[in-house]
């Protein structure tokens, strides 16, 4: 399976029609008149470029002449689908070495390109655009072609992973709202919040508001406060945990992209992908509970064991330092 990483919620240029099996053919043609507005950029072309473009047969049934063809499909130089899909000329030619768009027909010296490139030339920016890399857009498109996979499926399991593991709000408070939270709590609190970046002053609004971007984590310092954990230890706690626990994501994420289809959803369908995802959502967060749970046990005895219970004193501490 593609590594997927998301950032950009998927909006087709161009419409996109099914095969009878279902998937996605993101080689169909885009709409006839995004397909014939070429006047502009065929007025550009050499005459003899004009003259090599090719045409339908004569006869019954004859296409049009220069950019069509029996069935009405248009026909582009390298320079016309440049501009029409946005993608630079040397960028098309490198997608056809590494095998993600198809090759062009060739008329003579002249390579001619039809409107299933340009589409192709869509999907794959598309792709991009939700942080697809190049390599993984290909793998994608050559199981589409094959009919194994769908675009509309793959992009199912892009729209499972972006979706939120915690859902809070951003919330806003004023000074005065705070101080009334935080009465008992020690003087010169709010701005320690915001020196840990809990709270952030929003402009030089008169009275203050403050940002808080995670109300959970604000909840959690300020109970560990009341409960004796300076705001301070608490927020370095939550920096050795969110360094572990970013570093095991880091390590987690193509761990399951690695093994999809082996032992990881099933056969590897993009349904069943994005349901073995959508699984780790509630059983992840029970799961990182538990071990955290299993580690401080087995931690705070080793610790008990060793015979430090207690760190030293704020007295013994200032009389060595004195030393």
């Amino acid at each position: 399976m593609p590594a997927l990483v998301p950032p950009v919620r998927f909006t087709p240029k161009t419409p996109m029609t099914t095969t009878k099996s279902g998937t996605l053919d993101v080689m169909a043609g885009i709409p006839d008149d995004t397909l014939d507005d070429t006047s502009d950029d065929t007025s550009t072309l050499s005459d003899t470029a004009r003259a090599d473009r090719p045409t339908g047969p004569t006869g019954d049934g004859a296409g049009d002449e220069a950019g069509g063809d029996a069935g009405g499909e248009a026909r582009y130089t390298i320079d016309e689908l440049a501009g029409l899909s946005g993608v630079p000329s040397r960028t098309i030619r490198f997608y056809q070495s590494n095998g993600t768009l198809r090759s062009p027909e060739k008329r003579g010296r002249v390579a001619y390109y039809d409107g299933a490139h340009l589409a192709r030339l869509r999907v794959i920016a598309d792709l991009q655009e939700r942080g697809l890399r190049l390599d993984a857009i290909r793998d994608v498109l050559g199981r589409m072609e094959t009919g194994r996979d769908s675009l509309l499926g793959w992009l199912g399991v892009g729209d499972e992973l972006q979706a939120p593991w915690f859902d809070e709000r951003l919330t806003v408070l004023t000074h005065e709202e705070l101080e009334t939270r935080f009465a008992d709590l020690r003087h010169g609190f709010i701005a320690r919040l915001e020196q840990s970046n809990l709270i952030e002053r929003q402009g030089n609004t008169r009275p203050p508001t403050y940002l808080v971007r995670s109300p959970a984590l604000l909840e959690i310092a300020v109970r560990l406060e009341r409960a004796g954990v300076d705001l301070e230890i608490a927020f370095g706690a939550s920096e050795i945990m969110r360094k572990r626990i970013s570093r095991a994501a880091d390590e987690l994420v193509p761990y399951f992209a690695e093994h999809a289809g082996r032992g990881f959803g099933r056969d590897g369908n993009p349904n069943e992908v994005a349901s073995a995802y959508q699984s780790l959502r509630p059983l992840g967060l029970q799961a990182v509970q538990v071990i955290f749970a299993q580690e401080m046990e087995r931690a705070l005895r080793q610790f008990v064991e060793s015979g430090k219970v207690l760190g030293r004193s704020k007295g013994q501490s200032r009389s060595r330092s004195r030393r």
